[in-house]
């Protein structure tokens, strides 16, 4: 079959901006605070109402996708994030911020859902691993670019420096005492153009094979098994961890040691996602070397140890074990994912709706550190982040898969190859 390279370009660059749109909420917090005057479980609402949309419109999605094609639903996915981040820079007050990132998280979830068999059809198959890791790296790429990005808008716009077409026009667009909102323009005018070069782009026919395709009966048939929601727990989990180390970085570091939080705040976020990009890097090594259970539970008791340091170090401490965290879990989420499909023989398409469903993790996490940092203050409500770790911890002392390694097989004459290999 002939590779569509122009189409794997194009889901990077999909990968690159899903990041990109995803990952910028934690650097925003201590504005969002300050600026609306929030309580920490008010602003721990907006991760929540983003990443709840994964949990609403996961499964669905890859529903739709079985009825229409994949180019249809990035379109509508592109402009249903267009439509919210539209709305908030339109309209910039709390409320609508929670609907603006559910609107986004939703086209988010949809994008997910389509672009893995797609990548799969226009890459090959047998360069399908290959190129999702390289997606990851697109991923980790966007996630340290976002902050950057946000402190050069932010730090201009509030100095009044406007030189060049984009700061100008930002500038008259944005209101002088809420220069963050300019990210909300930038995210409407990406997901704009998202929808123009996709629209203009032809896409190939993606053929699903039948264990890919998601089905209710096989999910209903799935959620009764207990190993099932074991694992969607895991993904539920590792998601809640990132999410609430990386939305809390800055207003820590603000809180505890004065940092300022549009530049130290933004670019220590900058390198978490950063970090995690080079410690994907070194988690495809490792996986070829080592079980991916010992792989799972060495990771896991050092990002325990760093975010201990983290909590009770010095700022300057913090400042280096924060994105450490970042290096140590970015081999958490394809472990796990590996793990779980590799403990069952059938239903991989249905499973990995479940388990993708599991991002909603992102959405409670972030919440309950807040509702707890309120109670207690923020370091008390962070201590939750030791539970999180520490269910992904036992993942690597109970997961039985059926292979052991990241290559999914299904017949059982391939899994005794792979066991005898």
């Amino acid at each position: 079959m002939k590779r569509n390279y122009y189409l794997v370009a194009l889901i990077l660059l999909t990968f690159f901006v899903i990041s990109f749109l995803t990952n910028i909420i934690g650097p925003l917090i201590p504005e969002i605070i300050e600026d609306f005057d929030l309580s920490l479980t008010m602003v721990a609402v907006l991760p929540f109402s983003f990443f709840i949309a994964y949990g609403a419109m996961s499964i669905p999605a890859g529903l739709l996708i079985e009825r229409y094609t994949e180019k249809k639903i990035m379109i509508s996915a592109f402009l249903v994030a267009f439509s919210g981040a539209l709305l908030f820079g339109l309209f910039p007050v709390y409320l609508i911020a929670i609907v603006s990132l559910f609107l986004i998280g939703s086209g988010m979830a949809m994008l997910q859902v389509a672009i893995n068999p797609l990548l799969r059809e226009a890459g090959g198959e047998e360069h399908f691993a290959f190129n999702s890791q390289l997606g990851q790296l697109f991923f980790g790429l966007a996630s340290f670019l976002s902050p950057l990005v946000y402190s050069y808008l932010v730090v201009n716009l509030e100095s009044g420096v406007t030189e060049g077409i984009l700061l100008s026009v930002l500038a008259a667009m944005v209101p002088s005492e809420l220069p963050w909102i300019s990210l909300y323009w930038i995210f409407a005018l990406v997901s704009l153009l998202m929808v123009i070069i996709i629209s203009i782009s032809r896409f190939p026919e993606v053929e699903r094979k039948e264990d890919e395709k998601v089905g209710v009966l096989e999910t209903l048939e799935l959620l009764k098994r207990p190993m099932v929601w074991f694992f969607f727990l895991g993904i539920f989990c590792y998601v809640g961890s990132e999410q609430g180390v990386a939305n809390w970085i800055s207003e820590f570091l603000s809180t505890y040691h004065g940092y300022d939080p549009q530049t130290t705040g933004a670019s220590t976020v900058s390198w978490f996602w950063g970090m995690m990009t080079a410690g994907t890097v070194l988690g495809l090594l490792l996986l070829k070397v080592m079980d991916s259970r010992r792989v799972l539970i060495s990771f896991t008791t050092g990002a325990l140890v760093c975010l201990t340091l983290a909590l009770f170090g010095s700022g300057s401490t913090a400042l280096y074990a924060f994105p450490a965290i970042g290096f140590l879990i970015a081999v958490m989420w394809p472990v796990i994912f590996s793990l779980a499909l590799n403990s069952v023989a059938e239903s991989h398409g249905s499973f990995s709706g479940i388990l993708v469903t599991g991002i909603v993790g992102g959405a409670v996490v972030p919440l309950i550190v807040g509702t707890l940092g309120d109670m207690m203050g923020l370091k008390f409500g962070m201590f939750f982040l030791y539970l999180t770790f520490g269910y992904i911890l036992s993942i690597g002392f109970w997961a039985e898969p059926l292979v052991t390694n990241k290559t999914i097989e299904f017949s059982t004459q391939k899994r005794d190859k792979q066991e005898v290999g």
